[in-house]
């Protein structure tokens, strides 16, 4: 039996606010809370209120003042001595993070933001942190190393009754099974994820749970117009809470199943609009998404093939380097679909050189371990390089690390492989941190995508 959904985020003063309260209030109310709290000296609730304002601005779209908004939420936590606090800004900021491409500061902070929530004593940050890992494992495609975290997060929120979390680890794992071609699964997952968020009045979960039926209505049963009428009611909920990148995705899944129906022109205009939105708010996976929607809508409406090709490289470049495996292989297929023949299908038609290339690969493979040797070795002397991070990293052992740093001192393993690098002291990490959250305006690094 789930209750009714709560929003943990908004904390302190400000838990009178409701799951669907409108980000648009939230972010009054969360400010009015924070001048208040800093008037009177409140580091405790100058924390909780600031972490309220992080995350309205993040869902806003707003990401320059979603960015100064948790680090000074951080800073406050770590000045009132409140591990928790500390641990829930920085899962704002890893969240944030996954939102504006950067993967490997997000695998960080969410994995710091697991460890300090289990310090702490708060187990639903400690959740949340997790479940923010096992997304951005989603994300990227590596379906194999966060599939075991999600249906262990769906175990535990159906536990404990949560409704809110059960919906996310339900959409979550629906999303997987969608994205491996098992649509019967996925289906039935969204819908009973629909069907928790109705009842426990998730509005965010239902519209998004909405958005994954319509897809599954699209890809499966060839109809446009059901789907189209999901996605309608989705975005009703979209616009009242002013959930921007929701929206933003929703349009984007508009634009797929008219590109289904053949309805090229009309899916030209929708992800138009959803790259405008994506760009709006500094959104590098929605873009990309959107860019190749618009680019495949273009060709079949007779745009030139050779710009097709050329916009469809420089998108597979983009996602290469934002590690989007499974978007990466979108791409691909657009390719094949159009006739596009690529670098490496190039190399492919030249197997009697590639062979005899391979047969001096022993050499080659010998000098590349040997320097993986020595990088190995460096790893492991790097003592203010982080914790363990991804899926296979053990909770409750970080120390509070560098936040906002740039993504060479946040670099992270692949998902669910073990970092070979050792914790930082208490000392050293603290002043780590206080370096990297002391400049209020900087921003995240390695989080623009270029073209």
């Amino acid at each position: 039996m789930y209750g009714k959904a709560f929003a943990p985020e908004y904390q302190g003063a400000l838990t009178t606010l409701s799951v669907n309260s409108s980000l648009v209030d939230v972010l009054a109310a969360g400010t009015e809370q924070l001048r208040a709290a800093e008037r009177a000296g409140a580091r405790g609730e100058v924390a909780r209120s600031g972490l309220a304002v992080a995350e309205a601005h993040r869902r806003l779209g707003q990401v320059g003042d979603a960015d100064r908004a948790w680090k000074a939420s951080y800073r406050a936590a770590r000045e009132a001595g409140d591990t928790a606090a500390m641990a829930w800004a920085l899962w704002s900021g890893g969240t944030l993070a996954r939102q504006r491409g950067a993967f490997p500061l997000a695998w960080r902070l969410l994995g710091l933001a697991a460890e300090f929530g289990e310090r702490g004593g708060d187990i639903v940050v400690r959740g949340y942190s997790l479940a923010g890992m096992a997304e951005t494992g989603r994300i990227q495609g590596d379906y194999e190393a966060v599939g075991a975290l999600h249906e262990q997060l769906l175990a535990e929120a159906r536990k404990r009754g949560e409704a809110r979390h059960t919906v996310w680890a339900l959409e979550g794992i629906a999303q997987i099974h969608r994205n491996t071609g098992s649509y019967d699964t996925a289906y039935a997952m969204f819908e009973e994820a629909a069907e928790i968020a109705g009842r426990a009045d998730d509005r965010r979960g239902h519209a998004w749970a909405l958005r994954g039926l319509a897809d599954i209505v699209s890809v499966r049963d060839g109809d446009a117009e059901r789907a189209l009428g999901l996605l309608a009611e989705a975005e009703v909920t979209c616009r009242e809470m002013n959930l921007s990148s929701a929206l933003a995705y929703n349009h984007k899944m508009r634009g797929n199943v008219l590109y289904r129906a053949g309805r090229y022109a009309e899916a030209r205009h929708v992800y138009s609009q959803a790259l405008a939105e994506f760009r709006a708010m500094s959104e590098p996976r929605g873009e990309a998404l959107s860019r190749l929607g618009l680019a495949k809508s273009l060709a079949h409406l007779g745009h030139d093939l050779d710009d097709t090709a050329a916009e469809l490289a420089d998108l597979a470049q983009v996602l290469e380097r934002i590690g989007l495996r499974h978007a990466r292989q979108m791409v691909a297929r657009a390719q094949a679909e159009f006739g596009i023949v690529t670098a490496t299908d190039a190399q492919t038609a030249t197997a009697p050189d590639t062979d005899a290339q391979t047969a001096t690969a022993p050499d080659t493979d010998a000098a590349q371990t040997a320097t993986g040797l020595d990088a190995d070795a460096q790893t492991a002397t790097a003592k203010d390089t982080g914790p363990r991070t991804g899926p296979g990293a053990r909770a409750g052992s970080a120390k509070p690390a560098a936040v906002g740093t740039d993504t060479a001192a946040a670099a992270t393993p692949t998902p669910g492989t073990p970092a070979a690098t050792a914790t930082a002291t208490e000392t050293d990490a603290a002043a780590a941190a206080a370096a990297a959250v002391g400049n209020p305006a900087t921003p995240l690094a390695g989080t623009e995508v270029r073209r």
